[in-house]
């Protein structure tokens, strides 16, 4: 797999989400491509909808149940996320929930 590129201001998000996303698949962070579709690794509708709880929970956004289909990779999710906080200026980024 060839490294990706930082994202630049979302990268904290595209980072929590490759952690979060690979939890649900029981995949290594590493083997977990951002631009690749969720799809395309088997995220079915309960983990989206579990991404969606994580996602309130940690950053504090209410977003739609059909988040991972609407924004179908994990770049397409943070640069998202990223837009929506920068409307909420109390947004701080993805709590640690470790």
């Amino acid at each position: 797999m060839t490294a990706v590129p930082d994202p630049g201001p979302h990268a904290d998000l595209r980072r929590w989400l490759i952690e979060r996303v690979a939890v649900y698949l029981r995949r290594p962070p590493a083997e977990i491509d951002p631009t690749v579709k969720l799809r395309a690794y088997g995220l079915d509708s309960i983990h989206a909808l579990s991404l969606c709880v994580d996602v309130e929970e940690a950053v504090g956004l209410l977003v739609e149940p059909t988040l991972a289909w609407d924004h179908p990779t994990i770049d397409d999710i943070a640069a998202h996320l990223a837009d929506l906080l920068s409307g909420d200026r109390t947004g701080q980024g993805p709590a640690d929930t470790d």
